[in-house]
């Protein structure tokens, strides 16, 4: 095995002395930061494309961050008094047409089956065979078809209210594709509920942004602000449209959650109707809610660096890699004890409710190349260990929001794991909430607006920015931002009424809406 180096330099260092490169990934995010983000995701082993266009792998590494989502936000859900339920993949063409914003917003992302099975084409082929009586969609998304199923659940209001989430995969047939963040196949999870009273709903509504809020800033170390979307850019159907916006790091908003208010939109098109306590018949109030994969592009556009993939360790699939280092198979036995003695006491260790996840790898791997997977796979904490090491009762710790390793005992590790953990969590949100604020900004003239927005190929990678500036809807107001490729993000629910003039048409404006680049 090579000599470790006991110095404490910067890991990037010894990187760029072995291979000529200054970083891990390349390019950097300052040289391409599009092209940066699929390199993150490549040497970070996450995912990778399918023979399917449009659609993506994702790999074990992946998938274990989709799982520790999974796992808060399915607690978060069931905490509130939600129910997990599963319905059809495939929906009724006719499902969809019965609200007519709905099938608008969606038709042109539909894939539709029109056959139910393949025959044999006589040239050692396959040919579909059996059209169906009527098209099936394979979901964008289920309000039509879990109205469909409440209508037959709902009769009185004491059937009321019903709180429904489901985990699943949705297709919306995108055009421009990119991992996690826009893919033709995702996974995700959606609410749906109905309630007696439209006041019930809108609380239902609200409490559920929170809960995305709550998780978005408490596990993935993301700041976001909570909005509701303009009319135009609500979701198809729904009355309001409430959203968690988030800025990466190249100040490009993030659409990270939606929360729908739908008022009786749905019931009525789907006939959820209940008799009330005046024996009257009423339509339910609805909503719905959602957050998707997109969630791993936002942690990875949020906290990596060039050096690869920085992971929160309250999602992080393993919080701690162990290293060996041997010279022989005498040190081996030594070393192996010795690290298999420190995974069974780390993993006693509680972290977030769960013991720590911990990897001792023994590959047969060159120590610097395996010391770089570690790094790209954005292991929070890295130890070392060897016989020296061994005789000291210590390790060398390496955490992945810094450079450089250090020599700490057994004890003091056992005694601080969790508090290191805690400091590196909330160090990427301090990290990212101060990003945020030195790149929000207010604008009160068009010039300033179509200066700002209009900048390119800056020196620094944090391009762009939220601008919060008086508006009213209106055709100049979205002439100027197809222009600049900008678009509104949200109304700030916190924000408090303000006098101005709208930017674009000089029509009196009593609040600021963001506007940002997106994704």
């Amino acid at each position: 095995m090579p000599k470790r180096r006991r110095t404490g330099q910067p890991f990037r260092d010894e990187f760029s002395s072995m291979n000529q490169k200054k970083t891990a990934i390349t390019p950097t995010r300052q040289e391409n930061y599009p092209e940066w983000y699929q390199q993150v995701i490549r040497g970070a082993d996450l995912a990778e494309n399918s023979p399917v266009r449009g659609c993506m792998v994702i790999k074990p590494w992946g998938y274990g961050i989709w799982e520790n989502m999974q796992y808060h936000l399915d607690a978060m859900f069931k905490a509130t008094g939600h129910e997990n339920a599963y319905f059809p993949l495939l929906i009724p063409m006719s499902f969809l047409e019965k609200e007519a914003q709905h099938v608008e917003g969606f038709a042109k992302e539909c894939a539709v089956v029109t056959h139910h099975r393949l025959e044999p084409d006589g040239q050692g082929g396959l040919r579909p065979a059996g059209p169906l009586e009527e098209p099936l969609i394979i979901r964008p998304t289920s309000e039509t078809v879990i109205g469909a199923m409440f209508s037959k659940w709902v009769q009185s209001y004491r059937d009321l209210p019903i709180k429904i989430n489901q985990w699943a995969n949705v297709m919306r047939w995108e055009m421009r594709t990119r991992m996690f963040l826009r893919t033709s196949e995702f996974l995700w999870q959606e609410g749906h509920t109905a309630h007696a009273t439209e006041a019930e709903a809108w609380e239902e509504t609200r409490q559920m942004l929170d809960v995305y809020a709550d998780f978005a800033e408490n596990y993935m170390a993301v700041p976001v602000i909570k909005g509701e979307k303009t009319e135009t850019e609500r979701f198809p159907g729904a009355v309001s449209t409430l959203t968690i916006e988030a800025m990466m790091q190249d100040c490009k908003a993030l659409q990270a959650g939606t929360s729908h208010f739908l008022g009786q939109t749905f019931s009525r098109a789907q006939e959820i109707k209940f008799q009330s306590e005046t024996g009257d018949e009423q339509f339910a109030w609805t909503t719905s809610w959602g957050v998707s994969t997109r969630l791993i592009g936002a942690l990875i556009m949020t906290h990596s660096d060039d050096d690869g993939l920085v992971l929160p360790p309250r999602l992080a699939p393993k919080h701690i890699v162990i290293s060996p280092i041997y010279r022989d198979d005498a040190q081996r036995t030594e070393v192996m004890d010795y690290c298999h003695q420190l995974q069974r006491a780390l993993t006693a260790v509680s972290y977030d409710g769960r013991p720590l996840r911990v990897w001792l790898d023994d590959r047969d791997i060159r120590g610097g190349e395996k010391k770089w997977q570690h790094i790209r796979k954005g292991y929070p904490l890295r130890l070392e260990i060897g016989a020296r090491d061994i005789a000291q009762d210590s390790v060398f710790l390496a955490r992945r929001d810094q450079s450089g390793s250090a020599a700490i005992t057994r004890t003091e590790l056992l005694a601080n794991v969790v508090k290191i953990l805690d400091e590196i969590q909330a160090g990427l949100l301090q990290q990212a909430m101060e990003r945020r604020e030195r790149n929000s900004h207010r604008i009160d003239s068009l010039a300033e607006f179509r200066e700002f927005f209009g900048r390119d190929n800056e020196e620094s990678a944090e391009q762009g920015g939220f601008v919060y500036a008086h508006w009213s809807e209106s055709p100049a107001m979205h002439e100027v931002l197809k222009e600049l490729k900008v678009t509104p993000r949200c109304l700030p629910l916190n924000a408090e009424d303000e006098p101005g003039q709208c930017l674009f048409t000089g029509q009196p404006s009593t609040r600021r809406l963001i506007f940002a680049k997106s994704y």
